[in-house]
């Protein structure tokens, strides 16, 4: 999963350097995004704060890896040169930056579920599932394109009629959002795994916080581990990382499913779908439902029932 959890212990309150530049929503997610996938989360955080529905502000907070001119030419790549003139940096006082970039994240809403930070709590309604998750940046809260779309085709599982999944695995879990929702909301047991192990403890945490007992955090490389194939098979895998550990994962999720069951994956460009789509129609899925947010793409696949298991 590309979330990024709050690593125990950090990132340090040193920073002494922000930079600000306004932009459109979407290219604020770029801009965002480009920074926070190159620089370690440890010493650079970026935040997203929504002024006007396509007005957002980006936040870039750093101590001694604060670097204006590369800061500066990855915004005019996400976003262009006309926005990249109006960059703005400056000095800040020496404060606890990973709170202060939480505060201007809004809820996300998708259905009934409420992903927010504490500052948010009394803004999840009596008949809505919350789901709490603390992060030092935006991806973690569930802002990012990937985890919408994996959070909608959480919902849209729940809402299209058909039974309930009864096993649920979760690979690359990140924070554990995914994992709670799909606990909260289907009321079933859920094993999910990450190559992280400081991840899997975030997620272990954010899951008791959040009364999703059901949810079995595992320590794993890839999808062969025994502990998840002795858990399967499964009715719903969900597969938020990248394309290439997706593409290798094809034939060992495969396996893993459940006769009936789907997959679900992100972390894609809406630009790699096809190459991701070629990796799992070989092994015998199929395209049910693909959604796009904001240049990202998530995919529901199921058996095709004319292609053999490989």
């Amino acid at each position: 999963m590309i979330a990024q959890p709050m690593l125990e212990g950090l990132p340090p309150n040193d920073a002494t350097h922000v930079m600000r530049v306004a932009a459109p929503r979407v290219a604020a997610q770029r801009i965002s995004d480009m920074i926070s996938e190159t620089f370690d989360p440890a010493e650079v955080a970026v935040a997203n704060f929504e002024r006007t529905e396509n007005d957002w502000v980006v936040e870039v907070y750093a101590g001694a890896a604060f670097d204006p001119d590369r800061l500066l030419e990855m915004v005019e790549i996400a976003a262009g040169a006309e926005i990249a003139s109006t960059v703005t940096f400056g000095d800040v006082e020496q404060k606890d930056w990973v709170a202060a970039s939480l505060e201007g994240l809004a809820p996300v809403r998708v259905g009934t579920v409420v992903v927010h930070g504490s500052h948010d709590r009394d803004r999840v309604g009596p008949n809505q599932i919350g789901i709490e998750i603390e992060a030092a940046l935006a991806f973690g809260t569930g802002h990012h394109g990937t985890t919408q779309g994996c959070l909608h085709a959480i919902v849209d599982s729940a809402r299209r009629g058909r039974p309930f999944p009864r096993r649920v695995l979760d690979v690359g879990t990140g924070t554990g959002v995914l994992a709670i929702a799909a606990e909260r909301i289907f009321h079933t047991g859920v094993v999910a795994s990450d190559i992280d192990a400081v991840a899997v403890r975030t997620a272990r945490a954010n899951a008791k916080a959040n009364k999703a007992p059901g949810v079995r955090m595992i320590h794993a490389a890839g999808a062969g581990a025994r502990a998840l194939s002795e858990g399967g098979p499964y009715d719903l895998i969900l597969a938020n990382i990248l394309l290439p550990p997706l593409k290798r994962l094809a034939r060992p999720l495969r396996r893993l499913l459940a006769p009936g069951g789907r997959i679900v994956l992100s972390g894609l460009l809406s630009a790699q779908v096809p190459a991701a789509l070629a990796a799992y129609r070989a092994q015998g899925l199929c395209l049910v439902s693909q959604r796009h947010i904001e240049g990202w793409a998530t995919l529901t696949l199921a058996v095709d029932a004319g292609r053999p298991l490989r």
